[in-house]
C-alpha cells in the first residue's frame, strides 16, 4: 500500500521538531541513547479492497493490537474518486468485549464531505466532538461508537459487539443515532477452489436504508454492499474476495428487495378484481379539459373506462376507491435517476413516481431491482434502464469501459442482451468510441442519452449519434459566444441572440430529447446561508441518516452571485428549448428522494412552462420520448394503470403535485404516507 503524502502543516511541525532538536542537541548528544519503545504486535490485521460503482479505487488496512486490558484498532482507509483522494483515519479503544472507551476518525468520507469526529467515554458521561462542537452525553448500557459507512474495519467492530452482547433491537450509536443488526440467512462462495460458507446480515442506521454484510465463520467481515457518503454505490472485499463481487451486488439487491416485499404486503394486500376509482376530477393528461365527477376503471392492471361517472360501468364486486373529491392523473415519470439503494422504490411511489428511468447503475445491482419489482418481489415504479458507458481515465467512472470502437460495441451488445433500452455516454469517451456506441445501439434498437464526453460540445455529441443529452450545463456553450461560466459574473444567455437561435434549430432538426435536471444544480449551487428546505420543502422531512449530505449543501454568500447567474442561464436555455417545441423530460440526478421531481416540475413552470405542460414532462412526453406512449403517460382506456390521486388541483398551482394521497402501481393501491415513513421520511 502507498501511504497519502504528508499535508504540508504536518511537515511543518515535522521540520519545526526537528530544529528543536537541533538546538538542544549538544547536550543530548552526551547522553546514552534510550532504546526505542516496543511496538504492540497486532493480534489481527486485515486488508479491504474498496470499490465505488464495482471500480476497484483503494485499499483500507486495519490492525488491533493489545494495550494493557484494552484493544486498540486502527484504520486506514483511502480511495480515489474520479481523481479526488478521499484519505481517512479511525482509531477506536475498547474494552476486550469491545465496549468503546475512545474513538477518533479525521479526514474525508466523500470528495465532497469531511469528518473531523471524537468521543471519549468517562463512566457514564461521554464527550462527544463533531468537528468544532463539542457536548456532553449519557453513555446508554450498550452502545457503539461508530460514524457512517466508513471504515469498514469499525463497521466490522460494531457487528461483533452486537453479535457478543446478543443485542437485538436498535443500538445506541455514538456520536449520534442507532442501528439495527438482522441476520438474513446464509450463503456460499467459492474463493480460490475452496467454498466457504457466510453468514449474511442487514445493517440499518449508518447510511439511509439498509447495508448488506457476509462474515465468516470467525466473524471477519468478508463483504460490505453499502452506498458512500455520496449516495453512491460501494463495496468493499477482504483481499481475495474480489472475484465474488457481482455475487455480493447481486445477492444484496435480491435481499433487499425481499425485504421491501414484506412491506409492500403489509401496505397493500395482493387482491384480485376490478377497481373504480370514483368521486374524483379527472386530469387525464391528454391535455383535454379536466372532467369533474369522473371515474376510472381499472381491470388486470389496465384502464378499461375513464370518464364522467354517469357513463362509466361499475363491474360486479369491483373494489371502490373513493377519492374524496380529489384529482386523479397519470403516475409521474422520473427521467434522470441513479437508483442506487432499494429505498428509492417506496420514496418515488410516495411521490407519485410511477417509472423511473435509471441512466447508469452496477449492472448486477439494477438488473436485479428491475427484475424483481417486474415480477412483484420487491417495491419500486417500473423501471426503464439506460447502460452506461466510459472510457478510461483520471476520472472514470464505473467498470463498463471502452476505450476502441469494437470494446464499445460489445458493452452495447450487453447491455442489449440484457433488456436495456438506452446507452448512457459518461465523461471520458473518445470520439470514435462514441460513434461506434451510437451505431451498435441504433442498429439493435436503442437511443443514446448522457453526458457530453470532455473534449466535445452539445453540437459534436449530437453529431455523433447522441439522441439525448443529460443535463443543463451543455446548453450555454453552444448557445452563447464567448462562454465563460467560471467568471465572477456570467454574461445572461440571449435567446433571441444568432448562437441561441442556431443552437436551438440545430437541436430541434436533430429532434434531440433533454433532461436538464435542473433541481440538482439548484441544490448545489444555493446559498448555503440559506436553508436547503425553504427551496425545497421535501428537505425538513429527511430520515436523520440524510439530514446532513442533503442540508449542509450551498455555495458561500460571496460565490452566490455567480451561481445565480449560472442557474438562470439553464433556466432561459430550457425555456427556449419549450418555446421551440423540443421535447424536455422531467428528471433530477437524486437530490431529495421523491420530493425533487416535484422541484423540477416547479422550475419549469418558473421557465415559462404551463402547469399542465410541466406535468406531461412528467408523463406523456417521456412516455413518447421512450415509446411507450400507447402503454403508458395518460388516463386514457387500454393503458396500464398507472395513476395518482392528489388534494388539490396542479392545474391551478403546480406545487399540489406534491399532495400525493393515493398511488396505484402495477395494480396495487398504496396511501403515501406509509410509503414515506417505510424509509424513514415524515409524511
Amino acid at each position: 500500500m502507498i501511504l497519502p503524502k504528508a499535508p504540508p502543516r504536518a511537515a511543518r511541525l515535522a521540520l519545526l521538531f526537528v530544529l528543536s532538536l537541533a538546538a538542544s542537541g549538544a547536550a543530548r548528544a552526551q547522553q546514552p541513547t534510550p532504546a526505542p519503545a516496543e511496538t504492540p504486535q497486532p493480534v489481527e490485521a486485515g486488508e479491504f479492497r474498496l470499490h465505488k460503482f464495482e471500480q476497484a479505487i483503494g485499499v483500507e488496512s486495519y490492525t488491533v493490537t493489545r494495550d494493557g486490558d484494552s484493544l486498540v484498532v486502527r484504520s486506514a482507509f483511502m480511495f480515489t474518486d474520479r481523481g479526488t483522494p478521499v484519505p481517512l483515519t479511525a482509531r477506536l479503544r475498547a474494552r476486550q468485549d469491545l465496549t468503546p472507551l475512545g474513538f477518533e476518525m479525521k479526514g474525508k468520507v466523500s470528495r465532497f464531505s469531511t469528518a473531523d469526529v471524537s468521543v471519549e467515554i468517562n463512566g457514564a458521561t461521554a464527550s462527544v466532538r463533531k468537528e468544532k462542537e463539542t457536548r456532553q452525553a449519557q453513555v446508554p448500557a450498550r452502545f457503539f461508537t461508530v460514524n457512517g459507512y466508513a471504515p469498514v474495519a469499525m463497521q466490522m467492530m460494531l457487528v461483533r459487539y452486537i453479535l457478543a452482547h446478543r443485542v437485538e433491537g436498535p443500538l445506541p450509536v455514538l456520536p449520534g443515532g442507532e442501528v439495527t443488526l438482522e441476520k438474513r440467512g446464509r450463503d456460499e462462495v467459492t474463493v480460490g477452489g475452496k467454498k466457504i460458507a457466510l453468514e449474511r446480515y442487514s445493517l440499518s442506521g449508518l447510511i439511509w436504508g439498509r447495508e448488506s454484510l457476509w462474515l465468516d465463520a470467525e466473524r471477519n467481515l468478508v463483504a460490505l454492499v453499502a452506498l458512500d457518503a455520496e449516495f453512491d454505490h460501494f463495496e468493499a472485499l477482504r483481499t481475495g474476495y474480489e472475484p465474488a463481487l457481482a455475487f455480493f451486488v447481486t445477492r444484496a439487491a435480491e435481499d433487499n428487495m425481499a425485504a421491501l416485499a414484506e412491506i409492500a404486503e403489509r401496505l397493500s394486500p395482493a387482491r384480485k378484481g376490478a377497481l373504480v376509482v370514483t368521486n374524483a376530477t379527472l386530469i387525464d393528461g391528454t391535455g383535454r379539459a379536466p372532467v369533474a365527477d369522473a371515474a376510472v376503471v381499472v381491470e388486470d392492471g389496465r384502464i378499461t373506462a375513464a370518464g364522467p361517472r354517469a357513463g362509466v360501468r361499475v363491474p360486479k364486486g369491483a373494489q371502490v376507491l373513493d377519492a374524496g373529491g380529489g384529482y386523479v392523473m397519470p403516475g409521474l415519470w422520473e427521467m434522470h435517476a441513479h437508483f442506487e439503494q432499494v429505498e428509492w422504490g417506496p420514496a418515488y411511489l410516495a411521490a407519485g413516481v410511477t417509472t423511473v428511468r435509471d441512466v447508469g447503475n452496477e449492472f448486477e445491482f439494477i438488473t436485479a431491482v428491475r427484475d424483481a419489482i417486474k415480477s412483484g418481489r420487491g417495491l419500486g415504479p417500473r423501471m426503464l434502464l439506460a447502460g452506461v458507458v466510459d472510457g478510461r481515465g483520471p476520472v472514470t467512472l464505473g467498470v463498463n469501459l471502452a476505450d476502441t470502437p469494437e470494446e464499445g460495441r460489445a458493452v452495447v451488445r450487453r447491455y442489449h442482451d440484457a433488456g436495456f433500452e438506452q446507452m448512457k455516454i459518461y465523461s471520458s469517451v473518445k470520439m470514435d468510441v462514441l460513434k461506434a456506441v451510437c451505431a451498435e445501439a441504433h442498429a439493435l434498437g436503442m437511443t443514446v442519452t448522457g453526458h457530453v464526453p470532455e473534449g466535445m460540445n452539445a453540437f459534436e455529441a449530437v453529431e455523433a449519434g447522441m439522441d439525448q443529452i443529460n443535463h443543463a450545463q451543455y446548453l450555454p456553450p453552444v448557445m452563447m459566444k464567448d462562454y465563460a461560466p467560471r467568471a465572477a459574473a456570467p454574461r445572461k444567455l440571449d435567446p433571441a441572440s444568432a448562437e441561441a437561435r442556431a443552437a436551438v434549430e440545430f437541436f430541434k432538426s436533430h429532434g434531440t430529447v433533454f433532461d436538464p435536471t435542473l433541481a440538482i444544480f439548484e441544490w448545489f449551487l444555493h446559498p448555503a446561508d440559506l436553508p436547503f428546505a425553504q427551496i425545497e420543502p421535501g428537505a425538513a422531512k429527511l430520515p436523520p441518516e440524510l439530514v446532513g449530505p442533503i442540508n449542509n449543501t450551498g455555495v458561500p454568500a460571496a460565490s452566490a452571485p455567480q451561481t445565480r447567474a449560472l442557474l438562470e442561464n439553464y433556466r432561459i436555455a430550457v425555456a427556449a428549448l419549450h418555446r421551440a417545441g423540443l421535447p424536455v423530460v422531467a428528471g433530477t440526478d437524486q437530490v431529495v428522494p421523491g420530493h425533487s421531481l416535484h422541484r423540477e416540475l416547479e422550475l419549469y413552470v418558473e421557465a415559462g412552462f404551463t402547469p399542465l405542460e410541466a406535468i406531461q414532462a412528467a408523463t406523456i412526453v417521456p412516455a413518447r420520448v421512450m415509446k411507450l406512449d400507447k402503454e403508458l403517460g395518460t388516463v386514457e382506456p387500454g393503458k396500464l394503470a398507472d395513476l395518482i390521486i392528489l388534494d388539490a388541483n396542479p392545474l391551478e398551482d403546480i406545487h399540489n403535485t406534491r399532495r400525493v394521497r393515493k398511488v396505484v402501481s402495477n395494480g396495487r393501491v398504496f396511501d403515501a404516507a406509509p410509503l414515506w415513513q417505510s424509509v424513514g421520511f415524515k409524511p
